[in-house]
């Protein structure tokens, strides 16, 4: 564990409701996705090395926590999120060596790291599993293990224990001739789920969560952690199996019923999540855990993250990332809805403003970039104002801001315009479901909508400068990399941005320095302003006699300061009241006082 270099809040200024503040209170994560930050031995994949290499740049920019998506040792069915070893790390980014000097030059510069802790399902080459495909193994019920529907052969179309469907597409059930029995898989048929419910899989689990914090670590982010818990029936029977007293939902237009309802936020979720920290978290101090959080109202991360409940620090919510989802699907994308989106944020804080946090974020691996999903990347000047106002409207809510690698720049979507462009195992697979197998959607709607929201869209190489291949491998390397650098890396880099003060990157560290030395942006009350207005959010932070007031224009035209926002600022459109602008501050107090916002601006006031 280490300390930062960076201050603490001020005694007696409390965040979370219950607790005096943590050290997380006012921090800020930066999550890295390994394999494409930055490539040090030349085979187009990022590895240890280079994150450790990178680590000053990181720390110039300020950030307080790095979060890493996976590197166990992996077949790399889906980017790592299928682990087959959960003590080692994949020969792509390295070795164990690498892991503990970068977390000793980590901590030497004042960084946390936390790692991915993926426990819902693992490699079907985990050791685990592989025991558990023997009925008389101890590990035979390490899994979710069922037997054909009577009367069908096993193997065969039908015969899968009931007709849930794998969000990657297909069924949900993979046949195993060795044992003769499917398994459940809710992602890819290589990624079966762990059977919480046996006591010896969570022993396991605290067992090997613990080997990582003795090593070093400071903490967890819990990929789809709201999963473990799964709803069964009195006689253990999953919903839609033959005897089952639960029912099932109907199946959809692609052949399939959903197991989402039935394994998210489970009967048993809260139990698991007490008994972990009371294994793992007890007696030990600086770590972090978040926990991955599908499924989960924001009325239930106020109880999930209280303090007093002893479960988790806080939880990523993806109701608001979900706003732009017709039909519940992500593959028929509509425009931002801005009230919509002021709504579904104002409920996650609302939800923990007395106890309980949030974690703040737009962009991750698994999202689309947002300066090209809720903004506008069609020109330099858009990307930049866009990129700003989406950032200064995030990061001035209450609760922990996540940073995407290369977000901090204003990265943008890939613009891929062939399928074979993509490599997320997601996307291949869904587009071949709808367009291919069910026919639900045509393949020119399927490819424009992989563009939008794909996720290989975050997975371009970070962009460090305008070289061959943007810095991420060197120009000469004798593979490329592993997927292709977004073209616009020749302007949009960090090498341009790191000196530049009217850079992106600069307005993130302003960022950054405003939530670390600003009780009220940390810890400081939040309230909504104009809630229906189509072009403007606007809230207020408070803390004591403080008031700070955020206004964001949400568009690429003027917009009309509405009416709660226009009361709140009384006499304060002066330029030496803006704390923070996406433009400059003189520009700001004019626009202020004229009511008019103008396209993308973004400005703080302290009223």
């Amino acid at each position: 564990m280490t300390n930062f270099n960076r201050p603490a809040l001020p005694a007696g200024v409390r965040t979370n409701g219950a607790s005096v503040s943590p050290w997380w209170s006012n921090a800020v994560v930066y999550q890295i996705y390994p394999r494409s930050f930055q490539d040090t031995d030349g085979d187009g994949f990022g590895d240890i090395k280079g994150i450790t290499r990178r680590l000053d740049y990181l720390a110039d920019l300020g950030v307080d926590v790095l979060w890493l998506s996976p590197v166990y040792k992996s077949p790399q069915d889906d980017n790592g999120y299928d682990i087959a070893d959960y003590q080692d790390i994949d020969p792509m980014f390295g070795t164990l060596d690498d892991m503990d000097e970068l977390l000793a030059q980590a901590h030497k510069r004042g960084l946390k790291i936390v790692m991915d802790l993926v426990v819902n399902h693992t490699s079907d080459e985990h050791a685990w599993f592989q025991a558990s495909r023997d009925k008389n193994d101890p590990h035979a019920d390490w899994y979710w293990w069922r037997p054909a529907r009577p009367g069908h052969e096993p193997g065969t179309p039908g015969a899968e224990p009931n007709r849930w469907g794998s969000y990657f597409g297909g069924s949900a059930w993979q046949y195993d001739p060795k044992r003769g029995e499917y398994f459940f898989h809710q992602y890819s048929p290589k990624q079966p789920d762990l059977n919480w419910e046996n006591p010896q899989v969570r022993h396991a689990v605290y067992q090997m969560m613990n080997w990582w914090l003795d090593r070093g670590i400071d903490g967890f982010r819990m990929d789809v952690i709201t999963q473990i818990s799964k709803r069964v029936d009195p006689n253990g029977k999953l919903p839609g199996e033959p005897g089952s007293q639960i029912e099932d939902y109907p199946v959809g237009p692609d052949g399939y019923s959903s197991p989402f309802p039935f394994c998210s936020d489970g009967p048993r979720l809260d139990e698991f999540l007490k008994e972990m920290h009371r294994e793992v978290f007890d007696g030990r101090e600086g770590y972090l855990t978040v926990g991955e959080a599908p499924g989960v109202a924001a009325q239930r991360n106020e109880q999930i993250t209280d303090p007093a409940a002893r479960e988790l620090d806080m939880l990523f919510m993806f109701d608001h990332v979900d706003i732009d989802c017709e039909n519940g699907t992500k593959w028929n994308p509509t425009p931002l809805d801005v009230p919509k989106l002021k709504r579904t944020l104002a409920a996650q804080q609302d939800a923990v403003a007395k106890k309980g946090w949030v974690s703040l974020f737009f962009d991750n691996h698994d999202q689309p970039r947002v300066v090209s999903r809720w903004g506008d990347d069609s020109t330099e000047e858009n990307r930049v104002h866009s990129a700003k106002a989406l950032a200064m409207l995030l990061h001035m809510h209450r609760g922990t801001p996540y940073i995407y690698e290369g977000e901090e720049l204003g990265m943008t979507n890939a613009h891929f315009t062939r399928l074979d462009q993509y490599r997320d195992l997601e996307s291949l697979n869904m587009f071949r479901q709808r367009v291919e197998q069910a026919h639900i959607q045509s393949a020119e709607s399927m490819m424009d909508a992989l563009a939008k929201r794909s996720r290989d869209n975050a997975r371009t190489p970070m962009q460090w400068d305008d070289s061959k291949y943007a810095g991420f491998t060197a120009a000469d390397a004798s593979k490329e990399p592993w997927i292709s650098v977004n073209p616009n890396h020749v302007t949009v880099n960090a090498q341009a941005q790191q000196n530049d003060p009217d850079s992106v990157f600069s307005f993130f560290k302003q960022l950054i320095a405003l939530r670390h030395n600003d009780p009220v942006v940390s810890a400081g009350d939040w309230h909504l302003l104009d809630e229906s207005d189509p072009q403007v959010y606007a809230f207020t932070r408070s803390l004591g006699d403080e008031r700070l007031l955020v206004a964001v224009n949400l568009s690429g035209k003027d917009a009309h300061i509405p009416e709660e926002t226009a009361a709140a600022l009384d006499d304060a459109a002066k330029s030496h009241d803006i704390v923070l602008t996406s433009y400059d501050a003189q520009h700001s107090a004019d626009s202020l006082a004229s009511r008019t916002l103008s396209a993308w601006e973004a400005v703080t006031v302290r009223l």
